[in-house]
């Protein structure tokens, strides 16, 4: 009796064990930094077709399921795209609120700044990305272009 109540415990654990495993896919998308992130491949190709009003969509329903940085961080750059700033830098401070050396969405709060005109607050991102990429990065060399290219104009 008591070896096939382990046996039923086994099993319980393994197929409960199994969707979870299943469940985890796998991403290819460049700025995506945490491993806990939904598959988010759809909404990037909704954003790089500028379909933001379908990748909000998509994203608002994906942060009511999970509080996760990359969902926010999109948000936060789909919403400034949008031209709603005062929204994005929400999103993007509760991307930062879970994961403070989260680099895309440091890129995207300073590119916010610098379109808002703030270049103060826009240095201090490309300051955080600097301690974040000491040998430097993506992002970083994306925020410095945009801070350079706003002080040129």
């Amino acid at each position: 009796m008591k070896h096939a109540f382990f046996a039923v415990l086994g099993a319980i654990a393994v197929l409960t064990a199994a969707p979870i495993a299943i469940a985890v896919p796998a991403y290819a998308v460049d700025d995506i930094e945490g491993t806990d992130a939904p598959d988010l491949t759809a909404v990037k190709a909704k954003i790089d077709a500028k379909d933001y009003k379908g990748a909000l969509a998509d994203l608002r329903d994906l942060a009511q399921d999970t509080q996760q940085a990359d969902v926010y961080n999109l948000l936060g750059f789909t919403l400034r795209k949008t031209g709603d700033y005062q929204t994005s830098l929400t999103y993007y401070t509760k991307a930062l609120e879970l994961k403070p050396d989260h680099k895309a969405a440091h890129e995207y709060l300073g590119e916010l700044y610098v379109e808002t005109g703030d270049m103060a607050k826009a240095n201090e991102q490309r300051a955080s990305l600097e301690k974040l990429c000491p040998s430097g990065c993506e992002e970083l060399s994306d925020l410095k272009q945009a801070i350079d290219t706003k002080v040129t104009k």
